[in-house]
Parts: C-alpha cells; sequence; structure tokens
C-alpha cells in the first residue's frame, strides 16, 4: 500500500486504511478471536493505517486494535483516534449499547465535551486503551451541533497537542460536508475524514469540501464508500446509510452494477477506487470486521478498473462529466497535492 503524507505535517496514511467501528461491535457481535484475525490479516496484506474511536463499542475497538498492534514496530503504522465523546462510566451496567448501534454492555454514557479539557481528557484515555505513548491523527469526531465549541475550543487544544509533538496531525471526521469545509477555510487542519459524502452514488463533497481542500493543501480521508451496503451488494432490502434504501438510489445502484460486470468489476471494486479519482483524496477507508472482509476488500482494491468503466459511466449518466476519476490525464491521481512516502 502506498504511502501519502497528511497535509504539510508528519502524519502519513496508507492508501487503504482499516475502519475500526466493526471491531467494535457495530451492530453486532465481533469475537476477540475474529477481531485479532482481522487485523492480523489486515498487516499480512499491507495495511498499516487503521482508524478507531472512543464512541466505536465504548473503548472496545480502541483496546481491541491497541492489543493488534502491541508488538509491531511503531514506526511501521498509523493510529487515528477521534475527540468529542468523554466515556464515563456508570454505577449500574443495565442492557447493551445497541441503541447508540454497539452490541457491548452499557457500561459507560458518553458525554459531548469538545472542551479544551475534555480534548486532552479523551486523548489520555484513548492512550490508555490503545497501549500507546502517542496517536498520529486527532479527529474532531461529528461536532454537528457543536460545531462552535469545536471550532473556538476544541481545534485550539488540538494544535497545541500538535505543536507539543503529542499527535502529527489534526483533523475533523464528519459524514456531512459544509462543516468540515468551514474548518479547512477557517483553521489549519491536516486532513478531513469524510464519510459517505463522496461515493459513486453521492459525489456531494464535490460541492465544497473537495475544491476548497486541494485548493488549501488539506487532505481528504474518505470512508463510507459503500454507503454502509449498497454499493457493496445493492439488493431490495439492503441498507444505505444504515437506513432502509430508497427505491430511486437501489435503482441507481442496480445500474451501476450492471456497468460494472459488463467490464469484468464487482460494483465494490470501481467504488472502493473511486474517490481517488480527485486530487484531495489521499486514502480510502473501509470498515472491516472479519478476515473474510479485509481479504476482499484488498484484493477489490487493487483490482485495475480500466478507463472504459468511467468512460460508460459518464455516457449512461450515472456520473457527472465534471466527476474526476482515477487515472485521467489531467492531474487527477491519488493524493496528488501531497507526496508518495517511501519510508515514513
Amino acid at each position: 500500500m502506498r504511502r501519502r503524507r497528511l497535509g504539510r505535517g508528519g502524519a502519513w496514511v496508507g492508501e487503504l486504511a482499516f475502519g475500526a467501528a466493526g471491531i467494535g461491535n457495530l451492530l453486532t457481535p465481533v469475537s476477540d478471536q475474529e477481531a485479532a484475525e482481522a487485523l492480523a490479516v489486515a498487516w499480512e496484506s499491507g495495511i498499516r493505517s487503521f482508524d478507531t474511536a472512543p464512541h466505536y463499542g465504548l473503548g472496545l475497538s480502541e483496546r481491541r486494535l491497541g492489543a493488534a498492534l502491541r508488538d509491531r514496530p511503531r514506526a511501521d503504522y498509523s493510529v487515528s483516534t477521534k475527540v468529542g465523546r468523554l466515556l464515563e462510566p456508570v454505577a449500574e451496567v443495565a442492557g447493551d449499547d445497541l441503541a447508540n448501534g454497539f452490541a457491548v454492555p452499557a457500561t459507560h454514557r458518553r458525554v459531548w465535551d469538545f472542551s479544551a479539557d475534555g480534548v486532552r481528557r479523551s486523548l489520555e484515555s484513548s492512550l490508555e486503551r490503545l497501549g500507546l505513548d502517542h496517536v498520529d491523527t486527532v479527529y474532531l469526531h461529528d461536532p454537528d451541533d457543536h460545531t462552535e465549541q469545536a471550532l473556538t475550543e476544541a481545534y485550539p487544544a488540538l494544535e497545541r497537542l500538535r505543536g507539543e509533538g503529542l499527535v502529527k496531525a489534526v483533523g475533523i471526521g464528519m459524514n456531512q460536508t459544509a462543516v468540515p469545509a468551514r474548518f479547512v477555510r477557517e483553521t489549519d487542519i491536516d486532513v478531513v475524514l469524510l464519510a459517505g459524502r463522496y461515493s459513486l452514488i453521492d459525489p456531494s463533497g464535490l460541492a465544497d469540501l473537495l475544491p476548497e481542500a486541494h485548493r488549501r493543501g488539506t487532505s481528504v480521508i474518505v470512508g463510507g464508500v459503500f454507503n454502509s451496503g449498497l454499493l457493496a451488494a445493492p439488493s431490495p432490502g439492503i441498507t444505505y446509510d444504515y437506513a432502509p434504501v430508497p427505491e430511486e438510489l437501489l435503482r441507481q445502484a442496480m445500474r451501476l452494477q450492471e456497468v460494472c460486470e459488463r467490464h469484468g468489476l464487482p460494483l465494490r471494486a470501481a467504488a472502493a477506487r473511486f474517490p481517488l479519482g480527485h486530487p484531495a483524496v489521499t486514502a480510502v477507508l473501509i470498515g472491516l470486521r472479519s478476515a473474510q472482509q479485509v481479504r476482499d476488500a484488498v484484493e477489490q482494491f487493487r483490482r485495475p478498473v480500466p478507463d472504459a468503466l468511467w468512460h460508460e459511466l459518464r455516457t449512461a449518466g450515472l456520473l457527472g462529466p465534471d466527476v474526476p476519476v482515477p487515472g485521467e490525464a489531467d492531474g487527477c491521481a491519488p493524493g496528488a497535492h501531497g507526496g508518495s512516502l517511501r519510508s515514513p
């Protein structure tokens, strides 16, 4: 996996990164052994970048990731986590955490906190769960309803941590574009983690965030490339952004799949490569929870996508004429504003 620099700082990310929400028991349980096997296969397959958060399984994702990386050379991998939700233990455990999307006992409650003190406390707790003395990148996590505090308190705190060398890169992670675009314009963040808003079926990141990030030299990592399942295997009953898929979007995904099949590719292979056509996009983050999923993701990500496929998608009106695609001769190469790193 090629490594790309994040923004103008010293952090890096592999072009394909491991999203660790799944090993935090997102929606359904994953055993310790299954999580360890998924992470081991990821390492064997060349994946060296891992993204987690306290939110994922009330810290379970961070603990499992830390255990898997404990004996690996620290310079050989990059880890990102997030701040904005503090985990506070409850006096009495009653039920599970599925109301928040995770199949774990409800041992803690989440408390939104984008204060400077909250940022530092959150990171210190994450480092303890991960068993690390530093992480490479820290994101402000979903500050939709806390934008002003995130901008005036949390971001300056992250900037200080970066200045102290405790983190190498700072950014914001959201599933919308307006707030991240504002952070790109008004702050010196290194990276945006954009979930679900730059995919084959929803390229809305082109409207504001991606052009601004490219202009400012801010890296973008794209997650949610399958929009929670629709672009992995479109069929009735599949989800789109973790909700029932609208009929119109299902028809569009089925048309995308038909074009891909004519070119001998699964839709998920084209969906995984598509975001890297934009010059602001540095990497793709795919959520993984099993060894089988890891093997398939790596296989599909590495498959060549013929130029003729992108041409047919445009001709069929499934991609806009101005949407950049991988391999074009106009300079829209993956991470074009950044540089490859041979030995980070």
